[in-house]
């Protein structure tokens, strides 16, 4: 979920509860401790986006080779297939190194979703994509393994375009589900995606199969075509298998309801683990989130909780993607308002460049940050924070080198913000909140 796509994701995303006037007005310490045993560690992910799926705004040098491109479709058009190989060779080869995932790691980051397009796994002569984007995919899986970090190998990008966003490699129509051939070929990538990645050299790192990166629940899209779609890869993937069997196979929630999908282990017949749902939660794509002050937007982060933890009952379920963006003015006398731009003596807004942003603003993203991050721990099967590099807020490094991503990630300033206080690791104290059930963990919360 890109700055694209904002006017899209309008008409599909939704918040709910009410602002709040004063930021740290009402947020107690709740009296109670949810402990998390060490063989349980959720999922603390990163996603490496732009990388191997180019999104301009994201950066890279890449972009001035095409200054006119608006996606890795349009460049590879622009360039022609050498130039765009040797760009691309460069950006692959540049933009995320065994540096990065040494850094990551670091941080306290344990595992890694990567986005890849299916151009990089089977040859389309009638795209102007470019291949090559496999070797390096392979390359990260194996810094990952050095660093002890697990891989979700994520197909960001399908044939025809699952929603027409740039994330998908192709901004415009959404034809994915206009022609069955589409849906047929994407299922094909899939086997060759499952069949690679089960194997006995890469069973210990990769550890989840995403089956399509938010395919659009609207118009030309049907829902009821992406359930058949995940009922029938669920059942190809499964056949493809080779040596790791527990490879975990991952559905978006295709921007609809997450017990909207409740019934699907029992229709593929999947054990718990075997299934996982992926939803994408951020607070700057809807009216109903923008127009949130700062307490506001801790009270919904809070509210994640409870339909994390009925689904995440039913199947394994992660915050596949979220960032620490939200638009936020601070005023010299400690509120909040909604917005972008301030005029006030003393205001800064987080639409400001982060690095400039005062303590007493990187004090409120961080509590932002904080509670996103407990109910994520706390009752679902993890997360990954998009992206690993990016604007402002959606940038993890920088986030911990200006303090508004904690260090270490268990690290909390503001405790209980959301009812409950995670006890990672010590287990002197296990009451439950009375609308706190503990999260089951599922394959990929048990690393």
């Amino acid at each position: 979920m890109k700055f694209f796509t904002f006017i899209c994701m309008a008409a599909a995303l939704f918040a709910l509860l009410r602002p709040v006037s004063a930021f740290f007005d009402n947020m107690t310490i709740a009296n109670v401790t949810i402990a998390n045993k060490k063989s349980n560690t959720p999922i603390r992910g990163v996603n490496v986006g732009g990388w191997l799926i180019l999104e301009q705004w994201l950066g890279g040098n890449i972009w001035n080779a095409a200054p006119n491109a608006t996606d890795e479709y349009s460049l590879c058009e622009i360039l022609g297939p050498d130039a765009a190989l040797s760009a691309l060779e460069e950006h692959w080869s540049t933009f995320f190194t065994q540096e990065t995932v040494k850094e990551l790691a670091s941080y306290g980051v344990n595992a890694l979703r990567i986005p890849i397009g299916y151009w990089s796994v089977v040859e389309d002569n009638s795209q102007p994509y470019v291949m090559g984007a496999m070797n390096y995919l392979d390359q990260a899986i194996h810094w990952a393994k050095k660093a002890g970090l697990k891989v979700w190998v994520d197909l960001h990008g399908v044939p025809g375009s699952q929603n027409g966003f740039d994330n998908s490699g192709h901004a415009g129509n959404a034809d994915w589900q206009v022609y069955t051939e589409n849906i047929n070929a994407t299922i094909s990538v899939l086997k060759s995606l499952a069949h690679k990645y089960s194997a006995k050299n890469y069973s210990s790192v990769v550890v989840a199969l995403e089956l399509i990166n938010e395919p659009i629940s609207w118009y030309p899209n049907n829902v009821s075509v992406t359930r058949q779609f995940y009922i029938d890869a669920y059942a190809e993937v499964r056949k493809s298998l080779t040596h790791n069997k527990n490879l975990q196979i991952i559905m978006h929630d295709s921007f609809v309801n997450l017990s909207d999908w409740s019934d699907m282990p029992s229709t593929v017949d999947a054990s718990y683990g075997q299934l996982g749902l992926d939803s994408h939660i951020y607070q700057v794509f809807t009216p109903e989130t923008t127009d949130l002050d700062a307490p506001g937007h801790v009270s919904t982060a809070c509210d994640y909780q409870y339909t994390l933890q009925n689904s995440t009952d039913i199947m394994p379920t992660y915050a596949g993607e979220w960032s620490a963006a939200e638009e936020i003015c601070l005023y010299s006398n400690g509120t909040t308002t909604a917005g972008t731009s301030c005029y006030e003596y003393g205001c800064q807004c987080t639409s400001d460049d982060s690095s400039n942003w005062s303590p007493e603003l990187v004090s409120i993203v961080r509590s932002f940050v904080e509670a996103q991050m407990d109910v994520f721990e706390g009752n679902s099967t993890g997360y990954f924070f998009w992206s690993h590099t990016g604007p402002g807020a959606w940038n993890f490094i920088s986030g911990v080198k200006q303090g508004w991503i904690p260090q270490p990630l268990t690290d909390r300033q503001f405790p209980g913000q959301c009812g409950f206080v995670l006890n990672n690791g010590n287990h002197h104290n296990t009451t439950h909140h009375k609308y706190h059930r503990r999260v089951q963990r599922g394959l990929l919360g048990s690393i």
